[in-house]
């Protein structure tokens, strides 16, 4: 399939949709589309380099940056606002841009003005006058649309490179999977700096030419209160928004019930979350599973299929297989392994670093997860830990998730996070982190008894501890190589 120009002509066939800001503001068809072409003149103007840096809020005035920039025929680098100053001027120097377009809000909130050439502040553009008009410059579809950079597991964040194909593909197979139509009305809050952001609240809606309501913040009140306001058909969130959604008092069933779909992703969602979700809204949280590598959605799990503890089936164009880590070789339904795969919305590969891109991919092109997985024989994939985060405890293999769901069940728990410590006899230990339910107390041995019924006794923790916080990265996911410090501060 030929995409043409790709996201800047596909983007542009779409304008015809309404975003809306929690505050209010209104990004219709019309505005982004001159908005953009605005965008588009400023960067011919006034930037030497092909990639654009992004430091704007999760909103409408996202998507008209995006577009502009792809409109100038360059590539976009959405930056991370949550990371710490020396954190993002090394992305910022590592993808060798030289404008960022930006809110002044948020680069006041940060506290720090990022180091660049030329820093474009969007409230200080003037969007009322008539662009020049003008057709997006022409880019083939296998070109970089988009450098996102991941946290990585270890050591400095990696751009991933999507190219228009890419993203494009992705879009389109998570529309005809979930079938969006033009009817529906997103609900976001998702970072769009995140790729599921990126392409399942931005892209998808835009090229299904759907409604969208942004929030810039998650609070869970105001999440309700937009809720009510403007009837939703899709929320796309992370498990922990779920969960705090539970604490919100007046909220009803009647609040959901212009839900058709509810998706989690981000991180595997707690099988509690799921069930008092359920038994308090009638509503069945769909989880999904993908990678930034993967632009990024590759599988959702239809309300209809009902399949607890799966992610769903691949979205259509994505092979995947269980492979045998030691042997190499595809192992039959039902049997753990790692989960590899391949589609016309894999990445390109990870910006200047060559190595890296092909130690990260097969002999046969497929990509290498890192994620152990099984595949049931309906085609249903199950995650069951990262491959890296897998502990060998006395000669056994144990996945924190496991541990983790059990503790995430116990009524005192809001969340928990699982890890390895060094033993001299038995290898590694399971250490378990806990954040208590708000006004919530409870012993630690009470919770190593609660583990101690429902696991074998090695995967119960050597030790839990209570803390007030989990380490979490921007779109809530708990962090678990940040786990171990915890130990060494104070109270």
């Amino acid at each position: 399939m030929h995409l043409g120009n790709t996201l800047a002509l596909q983007l542009a066939r779409g304008f015809r949709h309404e975003f809306m800001n929690d505050d209010r503001r209104s990004y219709r068809g019309a505005d982004i589309l001159v908005g953009a072409l605005h965008i588009a003149d400023l960067l011919d103007s006034g930037c030497s380099v092909p990639r654009v840096g992004t430091l704007i809020p999760t909103s409408g005035a996202f998507a008209v940056a995006a577009a502009g920039t792809w409109m100038s025929g360059r590539s976009l680098v959405p930056m991370n606002y949550l990371l710490q100053p020396d954190e993002l001027q090394y992305i910022i120097d590592d993808c060798g841009c030289d404008v960022i377009l930006a809110s002044r809000k948020l680069v006041e909130h940060m506290g720090y003005t990022p180091r660049v050439k030329k820093l474009v502040f969007l409230e200080d553009l003037n969007f009322r006058s008539l662009p020049s008009p003008r057709l997006p410059k022409h880019v083939g579809a296998d070109e970089l649309a988009v450098l996102l950079y991941t946290s990585g597991t270890s050591g400095r964040p990696k751009g991933v490179m999507l190219s228009h194909r890419n993203l494009l593909s992705n879009a389109s197979q998570v529309t005809r999977h979930i079938r969006v139509q033009p009817e529906d009305i997103f609900l976001g809050v998702l970072p769009q700096f995140h790729s599921f952001g990126l392409t399942a609240l931005t892209l998808v809606p835009l090229l299904s030419r759907s409604r969208v309501i942004y929030s810039a913040r998650f609070v869970p009140k105001r999440i309700i209160e937009g809720i009510r306001m403007h009837r939703p058909t899709i929320f796309i969130g992370i498990p922990s928004m779920y969960n705090a959604l539970l604490t919100v008092k007046d909220a009803t069933p009647k609040d959901f019930a212009s839900l058709r779909l509810a998706v989690s992703g981000g991180e595997p969602l707690p099988e509690d979350v799921a069930r008092r979700f359920f038994d308090r809204f009638g509503v069945r949280i769909s989880e999904g599973y993908g990678m930034t590598e993967t632009s990024p959605v590759t599988n959702v799990l239809l309300p209809e299929e009902n399949r607890p503890g799966t992610v769903g089936r691949a979205v259509p164009g994505v092979i995947q297989r269980i492979i045998d880590p030691a042997t190499g070789h595809v192992l039959p339904p039902n049997t753990d392994g790692e989960l590899r795969m391949t589609g016309p919305n894999v990445m390109r590969g990870y910006y200047k670093l060559e190595e890296v891109t092909k130690e990260t991919f097969d002999e046969h092109g497929f990509l290498r997860t890192g994620d152990m997985a099984r595949i049931d024989d309906d085609g249903f994939l199950s995650i069951t830990g990262r491959i890296k985060e897998m502990m060998i405890v006395g000669g056994e293999n144990v996945f924190p998730r496991e541990i983790e769901e059990i503790l995430d069940a116990h009524p005192c728990v809001h969340a928990s996070g699982v890890t390895g410590l060094q033993d001299p006899m038995r290898g590694e230990v399971p250490i378990a982190f806990v954040e208590l339910e708000e006004g919530e107390r409870v012993d630690p041995d009470a919770l190593k008894v609660w583990c101690r019924d429902q696991l074998a006794g090695y995967k119960v923790p050597k030790r839990i501890e209570i803390v007030r916080a989990l380490p979490r990265n921007a779109t809530g996911k708990i962090v678990r190589r940040q786990l171990l410090p915890l130990l060494e501060q104070p109270g």
